[in-house]
């Protein structure tokens, strides 16, 4: 039986990508799924793709992680649905293909608002509830951008180092409390994200990258995640051979300079 089943899990980001993957993953394991993204609709198709005996236990809870006034009356919304809340997946997201020298001020304050500010928030307004039950996990997902920068991610790369930096503080700080950090560390997917990615003047790229489309496969992703949750892992590195310049970049940094101004991102 898996640690998951009867688990009420709210999971952000969940209409595509990964997020839609982890979705029905968590769901063929039992999980109590609370769905979070921006497109009701596609939230709605994403449960209606579950299977169906879970989907009486499927709640659907849209949400703008840019629209910070808002996240705390829905954490105070997730915990009612079932009484209490057992995970929180920050999933939600946005990246980015656009060289420094011609990105906007504000792209860099959207990367930042959405990937960091956003899954702050939606953790500190979650955390007391955590505390007061003396147990509940965390998990963040990440990027291996998160653990080093690569041209054209600047302000994707700074979001998700930032996300480190503070989970591991809290893991931390709330380790007494039976609070469980884990923080997920994809590399290339197989995924639609860079449809979305903004470009230097704050416009989605609306194509696919080459290099994105020949990432693992989004299944085989929300397997490894879901297998590092359930073994309350504290990090996990969950990719092809990207993976491997994490290692360069601790032992042999000289190496990893030289490798990564040449790198192909795109």
């Amino acid at each position: 039986m898996s640690e998951l089943k009867n688990k009420v899990i709210w999971l952000t980001g969940a209409s595509s990508g990964i997020g839609e993957a982890l979705a029905y993953e968590l769901a063929d394991k039992g999980a109590k799924l609370i769905l979070s993204a921006r497109r009701k609709e596609e939230l709605e198709r994403v449960k209606g793709n579950c299977k169906q005996a879970v989907r009486d236990d499927i709640r659907i809870l849209p949400l703008d992680l840019a629209q910070p006034q808002s996240l705390e009356a829905a954490t105070k919304t997730a915990i009612q649905f079932h009484g209490h809340v057992d995970v929180l997946i920050n999933n939600g997201g946005i990246s980015q293909r656009s060289l420094a020298l011609e990105s906007s001020m504000d792209v860099y304050r959207r990367l930042m608002e959405v990937n960091f500010f956003g899954a702050v928030a939606l953790t500190k307004y979650i955390l007391p509830h955590f505390v007061s039950r003396k147990q509940g996990h965390i998990a963040t997902l990440s990027s291996v951008a998160g653990k080093y920068g690569t041209p054209y991610r600047s302000g994707y790369a700074a979001s998700k180092h930032a996300l480190h930096g503070f989970f591991d503080s809290v893991r931390a700080e709330h380790f007494k409390d039976n609070v469980t950090i884990t923080m997920l560390c994809p590399g290339v997917i197989n995924t639609p994200i860079t449809m979305s990615a903004l470009t230097g003047d704050g416009t989605p790229m609306n194509k696919m990258d080459e290099w994105q489309s020949k990432g693992k496969p989004v299944k085989w992703c929300a397997e490894k995640i879901v297998h590092a949750i359930e073994n309350k892992k504290e990090e996990a590195y969950i990719g092809g051979k990207e993976v491997f310049l994490i290692y360069i970049r601790r032992f042999l940094p000289f190496l990893y300079y030289r490798i990564i101004r040449n790198v192909k991102v795109r």
